[in-house]
């Protein structure tokens, strides 16, 4: 095992053990979200995007890392989306969470797993086809929100987490 797969093991080992620790994993939780009754997953989510948008920035202005994001192509984004969302409101669980939710011995994630894995190959066998239709649309190329706005990372880092932070006070108020 080279030292970058050690590394995403135990990044990934840790990402589980705090989903699990964030009782983000709980069925009822993930109900929550969908009825936008309980904000648990979405603070989860929001404080793992903060954290990362400052690491990301950090490691490749350091040179350590290199940004490689794909392209923004508007039928990847509407079909990914779609089938993403169906998946979450069918079995109650994001990819993440039903790999977590089989960990902790939730057997009936199995399922949502075995879905993942046919929903993968199904689209390998369709790719060429998804190549010349919906992959087909409209392509902006590799854009993020810095070089779309045309400014550093490090003022936009800032807005995003203040703007978070009012976000789940709101939350907080709210009850939710």
């Amino acid at each position: 095992m080279s030292i970058d797969q050690g590394l995403g093991l135990m990044t990934g080992i840790l990402f589980g053990f705090l989903l699990q620790k964030g009782r983000v994993l709980r069925f009822e939780r993930q109900v929550g979200a969908m009825l936008l009754k309980d904000m648990t997953i979405l603070k989860f989510m929001l404080s793992a995007i903060l954290v990362g948008m400052v690491g990301i920035t950090l490691l490749t202005d350091s040179g350590m890392a290199a940004l490689r994001h794909k392209p923004m192509n508007l039928g990847a984004v509407v079909l990914g989306g779609a089938l993403f969302g169906a998946g979450w409101a069918v079995m109650g669980y994001c990819p993440g969470t039903s790999i977590g939710a089989l960990g902790e011995g939730r057997w009936h994630a199995v399922f949502a797993v075995v879905g993942m894995l046919m929903g993968a190959a199904l689209y390998a066998e369709l790719y060429p086809f998804f190549q010349t239709t919906v992959l087909a649309w409209k392509d902006f190329g590799k854009i993020g929100v810095p070089e779309t706005l045309g400014i550093s990372a490090w003022v936009i880092i800032p807005m995003f987490w203040v703007g978070i932070i009012l976000l789940f006070r709101w939350f907080e108020k709210k009850g939710l």
